[in-house]
This record gives C-alpha cells, sequence and structure tokens, in this order.
C-alpha cells in the first residue's frame, strides 16, 4: 500500500475528521437544513523524507450538500495537511503552517475619497476566487489570514486606501507594508465603526439585514476583542447569511459559527453594511 493510500485510510478513520462534521450537522439540524451528501477529498502534494519518516504534505477538501427547506447548496471547508508515517503506520497528521509569499506589487493608495461606490458582486466575486486560495499580489499571513482575506475582498469591492504610512491609521496596504486595520481583527472592526473615510461600514441589528458582500465581525469569547471576520457571500431560504472566511478556509458556511472550535456560548457579533 503507498503512503497516500495509507493517509486516505487513515483520514477517513479519524476521530479528527468526524467532530468537526458532528458539529456542523447539529448547527444545519437546529436551523431545520440536513447534511445530504458529504465528499472527503485528499488532493496529494509532495513527499519529503525527513530522518525515519516521510512527510506527506496534501490538502483535504470538505464537500457538503445542504439541503436548505428543499434548496440546495454547497459548503466547502478545506484544509493543509501534513502526515507523518513511519514504515505503514501514520503517526501524526495535522494542518501545516504555510510561508508567507514574498513577490507582491506595489499596491496603490487613494487618498482623496471619503465615500465610495461599494461594487459588491466584484467584492462577492473576489471572496469566491479566493476563498481557498492566496492571491499572490498580497502577503498570506499563513497564522491567521482572516482578515487580510476580508480586506482583499473589500479592496476589490472598492474600498479606497487611507492612512499610510501610519499603521494605526486608517486602512491600507502597500508593498511590504500594511494598517493593523488591514491584518487584524479586532483593529478591522474597530475601523469599520470609527473611520470618517475610506473603508467603513454602518452597524445594523439584525444579520438578515445583510447583503452579499457585507461583514460580520466575531468575539468568540465575548471579552471585548474581536477574533474573526466573514464576508457574506450568499442568503439561505431563511434570508440568513452564508459566508467565506480564510484561516480555516471556508465557503458558503453558516454566519453563526457554532460548528467552529473557536465557538463560545458567549460570542458576540457585529453585522456591517458596506459602503
Amino acid at each position: 500500500m503507498s503512503e497516500w493510500d495509507l493517509v486516505k485510510q487513515y483520514w477517513k478513520k479519524s476521530w479528527h475528521y468526524q467532530q468537526p462534521l458532528t458539529r456542523k450537522k447539529e448547527l444545519h439540524q437546529k436551523n431545520g437544513k440536513k447534511m445530504k451528501h458529504l465528499d472527503l477529498i485528499g488532493y496529494k502534494q509532495h513527499i519529503v523524507t525527513e530522518r525515519n519518516q516521510q512527510k506527506l504534505h496534501y490538502r483535504l477538501l470538505y464537500r457538503m450538500l445542504i439541503d436548505d427547506h428543499g434548496q440546495y447548496y454547497h459548503e466547502e471547508m478545506i484544509e493543509e495537511r501534513v502526515a507523518a508515517l513511519v514504515g505503514d503506520q501514520v503517526v501524526a497528521d495535522q494542518e501545516k503552517k504555510v510561508a508567507d509569499n514574498t513577490d507582491r506589487p506595489k499596491i496603490i493608495i487613494d487618498e482623496t475619497r471619503s465615500r465610495f461606490d461599494y461594487d459588491r458582486r466584484a467584492a462577492v466575486q473576489y471572496a469566491e476566487r479566493w476563498w481557498n486560495d492566496a492571491n499572490p499580489a498580497y502577503r498570506y499571513f499563513a497564522e491567521n489570514d482572516c482578515t487580510n482575506y476580508i480586506s482583499q475582498c473589500m479592496r476589490a469591492g472598492g474600498a479606497p486606501m487611507t492612512g499610510a504610512p501610519n499603521r494605526s491609521k486608517g486602512w491600507w496596504y502597500q508593498g511590504n507594508n500594511w494598517s493593523y486595520s488591514w491584518s487584524v481583527a479586532n483593529s478591522f472592526r474597530w475601523n469599520l465603526s470609527g473611520a470618517t473615510s475610506g473603508l467603513k461600514g454602518t452597524e445594523v441589528s439584525d444579520p438578515r439585514d445583510l447583503l452579499p458582500g457585507d461583514v460580520i465581525c466575531y468575539d468568540f469569547e465575548g471579552d471585548g476583542r474581536w477574533d474573526h471576520n466573514t464576508i457574506v457571500v450568499a442568503k439561505d431560504s431563511q434570508n440568513m447569511p452564508l459566508v467565506n472566511a480564510h484561516t480555516n478556509n471556508s465557503r458558503h458556511r453558516y454566519w453563526t459559527y457554532e460548528d467552529s472550535a473557536a465557538w463560545t456560548p458567549e460570542c458576540d457579533y457585529r453585522f456591517f453594511r458596506i459602503g
């Protein structure tokens, strides 16, 4: 049996893969939905020999067909993983850290516009194109890319960048530098509500008032520090948002994130209309 066959056999039986799927099933059932079909697809990348181990790098795609009160859509989630094998045994299997990219073109900052016409369609198209990949025009943050990805979506929708070169001011990205609000979830959330120019949002109280292209911010522990951001890309049959996100790359995920290991009952949300 090849190394790849051993890894596929391992992850199909592993508890690690059953736990998130159980949470997802419970969340969908809570909202009257059903997971009708699951594809667990592995893509072999390469094998590296280290001492007495073979390390197989691969990508794992979860693709779920969701029955939403008679309407159907796919929810997807992808992980970059590396498995360690000794002989014919898989001794470890975990998500891997992806190196930051370095070759990035200069992006021009527009300081002149205090208001902008937000192109929601362009933002959503960008979110769909890059939900499971990294645009080489920008730095990739291997440890936590969620806000960097959302900022790129906002930029694709026409949001003007302001504040450079002060990293504590505005929202911007240029060459090898960027504002805290571009890449840090907590800074991005407060910039949305506090900005007087460039990228800013209007807070709404009900997630059903959001449109594709809008943003949801998450404080998973309810401690006042914001941990995560997502972009709305679609609405379900109950007019609830389905979101895309990075770090744990996700597509058409139910907005509450109750299926996430980071979620707690104290989770706080903020809903922002952009533009």
